[in-house]
């Protein structure tokens, strides 16, 4: 389920003071599938079969074939997503939530100042802080903001709209946090604009010449949690951070990265945080409300398997900028800054799933907290995050009646209103295999599969856990091996037409860097992509694993539509012409050793690649010619459909850099001895034998 979907807002409920009609005893919510009996004055429910009154105020008659006559009036009886204003018993303590509020914490150590970091961050705050998301037709956004910024002590800044000058106040006990001031911490943006600008504008003056090296990172957040605490409200903390924290404070780490556990029983060691502290901090922000979303800036080892705990169960995000530089990456961290920042977001989210009998949800993946085993809670959620649900078979399921299933998200939107967001789903079943077969989702079942994986390498061996995936699915290709296809000689490899591309898949999947890392790869990546895929949808999970190449130099100028993809594998390929291949983190265009010299001139604008030019692109040069043109509306339609903007690398064949970006041509065999495509089938289809047999 992508819980805030952004195509279209759904249709609002408002029921008034006695809330949404519910099912007296599993509490399923008013729906499509709900059967009204006796004339419309009771409903018998879909999930549970249980019969409950309808209150007078929810009559109505019901028309000749025992619909009710306001049917297409209510989006509750009509559509499969709408929302429920929530009433006050839905809210914390019986009180209706205040808005939420968002508070930026900048790391204003000697790196990230160095690096020319914290001025970049405070020039862009105080044009982007115009741009809070706001509930639809407000004037102004109703988040309130406050600045923090820190290395091993914090300082909290008043930028109360009264006061002529910020005023900083520092906190150097960092064991025992506390907020050193209520008012005027947490403000308005248009009422202290001119000290919030005139806060933004000192800060990099402020510690231009500072030499203070270490970090905190723990009481940072903890900073921000009693904020929220104090002001009573929801919110998220936006971290930019650049170095382990190793400074004396409750949360600090060591360097523990070590290569050598690579293929050994500890290598799941690497993805686990290495103290329990992060997990307890993780539950106060979630019972608060408090989401974190991680801006990293490391130039070595700085743990984001620990640091990450807290983002990934409040439902935040990380961003990674490995070595951060202002002309290379500035427009990278910008653009996911801006998203960031803008987006629809809601804040204290529980999600609950009911079903019909026959299946009920056992397991779910994605960034977010559970205290129980059917609450997924969440401090904060937005549209570029996807819980995956695995459903059981539990009982007998019928052909006619199907399987239902309502997904129930309650939330507070960013204006501080309590909300219901509704999804209903009805599933056709069967009772042959075959049609089964016919009917399966190769994409959905590999993103289930890949999740399933980057979990089991907390707990198990990686080996372990590739082998269990290589087993899985040769029983599922076996199955339909034995009971679907045309007898056949065993020497063919026989798969179901829906599936075709498993094998392909699933040896991607394999081969990807938490499952079978390269050299170049660090522990740090290895944790980041491994929290980056839990939270992916079908469409992400699919081009990440198996990433799109087109040849550009076969686009159509004169279109709009994209080159039909290509492949990846290095046989692909031809000398004379140029490739684009995208995974959803990374653009890479490959340029053959024999493109003619009046293509580089149209898309680069030199007549030929000199030593260094390659590795301060980051963008293409803007020149009035089709060809670039052409490319460059590629790239700009390929980073909108994106929810990260990504880093563009241009790699000359037979070039250094060309060993990167053959590690994404997943067809062939990798440097890390993952197999090439054809000898995974091969070793798939004796895997299926051997099963038959």
């Amino acid at each position: 389920f992508s819980l805030l979907l952004p195509q279209t807002l759904p249709y609002l409920v408002d029921h008034g003071e006695s809330g949404p009609i519910r099912c007296n005893r599993c509490k399923a919510y008013m729906c499509p599938f709900m059967q009204f009996i006796e004339g419309g004055r009771r409903f018998q429910c879909c999930f549970c079969s249980c019969v409950t009154e309808v209150p007078p105020h929810y009559f109505q008659h019901l028309d000749h074939t025992g619909k009710r006559v306001d049917f297409y009036d209510r989006p509750e009886l009509s559509l499969g997503s709408y929302e429920f204003l929530a009433t006050v018993d839905y809210c914390k303590n019986n009180k209706f939530p205040s808005p939420p509020a968002f508070i930026f914490m900048i790391d204003v150590s000697y790196n990230a100042v160095k690096s020319g970091l914290v001025r970049l961050i405070c020039e862009e705050l105080k044009s982007l802080l115009d741009y809070l998301p706001r509930e639809g037709n407000m004037e102004e956004s109703a988040i309130r903001v406050g600045f923090v910024t820190y290395n091993k002590v914090l300082h909290f800044y008043n930028v109360k709209s009264s006061l002529a000058q910020p005023q900083m106040m520092v906190v150097s006990d960092v064991a025992d946090m506390f907020v050193p001031l209520l008012d005027g911490f947490l403000v308005n943006v248009n009422e202290s604009r001119t000290v919030i600008v005139s806060l933004l504008d000192q800060i990099p003056e402020m510690f231009a010449d500072t030499r203070e090296t270490e970090t905190v990172f723990a009481p940072v957040i903890q900073a921000g949690l009693e904020a929220l605490k104090a002001a009573e409200c929801a919110g998220k903390l936006f971290i930019f951070h650049t170095s382990l924290p190793i400074a004396e404070a409750p949360g600090k780490l060591k360097n523990r990265d070590d290569k050598k556990l690579i293929n050994t029983d500890k290598e799941k060691t690497l993805f686990q945080p290495q103290t329990s502290f992060y997990n307890n901090l993780a539950k106060d922000c979630v019972a608060q409300g408090c989401c974190v979303d991680l801006y990293l800036f490391p130039n070595q080892y700085l743990d984001v398997a620990t640091l990450g705990v807290v983002t990934y169960q409040t439902g935040g995000s990380i961003y990674k900028y490995a070595y951060f530089q202002l002309e290379t990456d500035q427009d990278r961290f910008l653009n996911d800054l801006r998203r960031d920042v803008q987006k629809e977001v809601g804040f204290d989210a529980v999600m609950r799933v009911r079903t019909s009998t026959g299946i009920r949800a056992t397991d779910f993946f994605g960034a977010f907290y559970m205290s129980n085993t059917t609450d997924v809670e969440m401090a904060g959620l937005d549209c570029d995050k996807t819980i995956t649900v695995e459903f059981k078979h539990d009982d007998k399921l019928s052909e006619d009646s199907g399987a239902l299933l309502q997904c129930a998200l309650l939330y507070t939107s960013c204006a501080g209103q309590r909300r219901l967001r509704i999804h209903n789903l009805s599933l056709n079943c069967c009772t042959q295999l075959a049609d089964l077969y016919r009917n399966c989702e190769t994409d959905t079942l590999i993103n289930y599969l890949a999740k399933y994986a980057y979990r089991g390498v907390l707990s198990s061996p990686v080996k372990t856990v590739r082998d269990a995936l290589i087993n899985q699915c040769a029983q599922i290709l076996a199955c339909y091996r034995k009971n679907c296809a045309s007898p056949s000689s065993a020497g063919q490899l026989i798969l179901p037409e829906c599936m075709k591309l498993l094998p392909v898949y699933l040896n991607c999947v394999l081969k990807s860097d938490v499952l079978q890392p390269g050299l170049e790869v660090t522990t740090d990546d290895r944790a980041y992509i491994r929290q980056l895929v839990t939270s992916m949808d079908v469409a992400e999970t699919n081009v990440f694993f198996y990433p799109r190449l087109l040849p550009l130099t076969k686009a159509d100028v004169d279109s709009d539509s994209l080159p039909a993809a290509i492949r990846n594998s290095e046989e692909r390929l031809s000398k004379g012409d140029i490739y684009l291949l995208e995974n959803g983190l990374n653009i890479f265009i490959w340029v053959g050793v024999n493109v003619q010299q009046g293509l580089i001139q149209n898309l680069f604008g030199v007549s030929s690649f000199g030593i260094g030019y390659l590795a301060f692109q980051s963008t293409l040069p803007v020149l009035e010619n089709s060809f670039s043109k052409k490319v460059r509306s590629i790239i700009d339609m390929l980073q909108a459909q994106r929810s990260r903007y990504m880093k563009l690398i241009i790699v000359k064949q037979e070039d250094k850099l060309e060993m990167l970006f053959k590690h994404f041509l997943v067809e062939d065999k990798s440097l890390s001895g993952g197999a090439s495509y054809v000898d995974f089938l091969c070793h798939m289809h004796k895997e299926i034998r051997q099963l038959l047999s």
